[in-house]
């Protein structure tokens, strides 16, 4: 009975021992995620850490778009802009902060400052269509962006020199014989 007792025991401690670490580890886990919050809570939002992980850059970004700071929104959102899923969201929201700036501008007293804006805007739609084809908010957006803004018609584009191909074209018409021997 004694061995068992003692094996009881020591089963019960590492249990015990295993429960505290995982214990331990959760508390880090929610205090650090608790740092977090707070500075992105904070007026203004202040990095932690060096260098913040991307997640809190992102969320530091959300905040400052929030907030109506979009020049350091988009600083942050374009350091964030890879191939990763969040890199997808940054480029895919910094779009949207882009879409958001040209309709203002558009109504505003200059609206043709709002091109650039919306070209921009564009092709970060389209990047992030290229890598997930199935965004469809993206798709949506790049319609409505569209809309605004189409793209030339590279059809209706008259060639640079007419009169070569005028020349040309007497010598690729089927069944026609110049004289030539």
């Amino acid at each position: 009975m004694g061995v068992n007792t003692r094996r009881r025991t020591r089963i019960v401690l590492g249990v015990l021992i295993v429960v505290a670490v995982a214990a331990l580890a959760d508390g880090m886990h929610l205090w650090r995620l608790h740092r977090w919050n707070a500075a992105i809570a904070a007026d203004p939002p202040v990095a932690v850490g060096n260098p913040p992980p991307a997640e809190l850059q992102f969320a530091l970004a959300h905040a400052q778009a929030a907030s109506g700071a979009t020049d350091e929104a988009l600083k942050r959102y374009r350091a964030l802009q890879g191939d990763t899923p969040l890199g997808q969201a940054a480029r895919y929201n910094s779009a949207n902060l882009l879409m958001r700036q040209a309709i203002e501008v558009r109504g505003g007293a200059q609206p043709g400052l709002a091109i650039p804006l919306l070209e921009l805007a564009k092709e970060g739609y389209r990047e992030v269509l290229r890598n997930d084809p199935g965004q469809w908010d993206a798709r949506y957006n790049l319609e409505r962006a569209q809309r605004l803004l189409p793209d030339p018609d590279e059809s209706l584009a008259a060639p640079a020199d007419g009169r070569r191909d005028a020349e040309r074209a007497v010598t690729t018409m089927r069944g026609y014989s110049p004289g030539l021997p």
